[in-house]
């Protein structure tokens, strides 16, 4: 099943309570997310993606993941 904007953002909020978040998409499959956080200051993006995909808990995971696609962009606030 599709998750809906909201349930991506409920899945990130647990992790990053405090950061700037917004989530795109309207087909539950192909969504954009943004995330900032001051967690991410000094680290890679790689490292920031990575944190974000783990508070995803597998939703993106093998032929079952219930989420295809996420155009990520993550940072640390200005």
């Amino acid at each position: 099943m599709p998750m809906q904007a909201h349930e991506i953002e409920e899945l990130l909020r647990q992790s990053f309570p405090d950061a700037t978040i917004q989530v795109d998409g309207d087909d539950g499959v192909h969504m954009a997310a943004m995330v900032v956080d001051e967690s991410f200051r000094g680290k890679n993006r790689v490292q920031q993606q990575r944190a974000v995909y783990a508070a995803l808990k597998g939703k993106m995971d093998g032929s079952q993941g219930e989420l295809h696609a996420l155009a990520l962009t993550t940072k640390a606030p200005d």
